[in-house]
């Protein structure tokens, strides 16, 4: 099959299915007999933008993320809004790095989307499975990160990255 193909399937079988881990993916594509291998799935939830979310019995469940058109700087900016509250469970700053800690498997989205931002606050992310390390050029820098991310806010993040920028 076409990766084309697989993610339509995949788009597919998440909308329609609670679906909670790889596994589970993999198990529904076989049974349209479609057969990948794990990191096959991997990049396709990296691709499709697939996050996990919690559903209203409190159990995880693969989701698309909602992203239509090219993203503005503003839709950035709001998609990040959105994404803290969704996906963050604990940030800390230790001297210039910020660490967050976010639901299994949406590290790598919420670094990808602060990246996307290119704010001067930021010198570089590294995500893994369910931590982002924030790399800042001073400890005040990484507590904006922070006091942000705790508490976001379309204002503050603009008057962040604005500060930021004409410095």
């Amino acid at each position: 099959m076409r990766k084309k193909d697989r993610h339509e399937l995949i788009k597919q079988i998440i909308s329609e299915n609670p679906i909670r881990n790889q596994n589970e993916l993999m198990d529904y594509l076989q049974r349209y007999h479609v057969s990948a291998t794990q990191a096959t799935i991997s990049r396709d939830i990296r691709d499709l933008k697939i996050v996990k979310t919690i559903d209203e019995s409190g159990k995880p469940r693969f989701e698309l993320f909602q992203d239509h058109q090219p993203p503005t700087e503003d839709d950035d900016i709001k998609r990040l809004i959105r994404m803290t509250s969704d996906v963050i469970v604990k940030v800390a700053t230790v001297q210039f790095m910020t660490i967050v800690n976010t639901l299994p498997d949406n590290a790598h989205l919420l670094a990808s989307v602060l990246d996307d931002l290119s704010s001067e606050l930021i010198v570089a992310t590294m995500a893994s499975f369910d931590t982002i390390i924030i790399i800042s050029k001073t400890p005040e820098d990484a507590q904006k990160v922070a006091d942000f991310l705790q508490n976001p806010t379309q204002e503050s993040i603009f008057t962040t990255i604005k500060t930021a920028r004409n410095d």
